[in-house]
């Protein structure tokens, strides 16, 4: 197993790695919109996600990966009436290879966030 580590993604918040990648598979921690370069959430919805995005690219890139290379996406949302617009910016990111996709709404999500997404990815 591979420990996966960027300064392009906020740092864990707790014992866990940002991705573990293993047999050729990159299994990343859900991202929350946490700006690395100064520690803090990212304000509004809309750039949580942006960060979000920006966070999970990070971390990809760290492996050798792009978006894609992701086989499932799962995310969580603490208000499902910002599917559309989570899917408005999703979409620029996932263009022609779609991974499967899971989104649950959650009562809470770390630090006050509003939306978290974690990939599996395959080189």
């Amino acid at each position: 197993m591979k420990i996966i580590h960027t300064m392009k993604a906020p740092a864990a918040i707790g014992p866990y790695s940002q991705a573990t990648v293993c047999n050729g598979i990159l299994y990343s921690s859900m991202q929350i919109g946490i700006d690395p370069s100064n520690g803090k959430l990212a304000e509004g919805f809309i750039a949580q996600v942006e960060q979000v995005m920006h966070n999970l690219r990070g971390i990809l890139e760290e492996a050798g990966l792009g978006f894609g290379k992701a086989l499932q996406a799962r995310v969580c949302l603490t208000d499902l009436d910002n599917y559309k617009p989570f899917n408005d910016i999703y979409s620029r990111y996932f263009r022609e290879v779609l991974p499967a996709r899971e989104v649950v709404e959650v009562s809470r999500l770390p630090v006050g966030a509003q939306v978290g997404v974690s990939l599996i990815a395959s080189s």
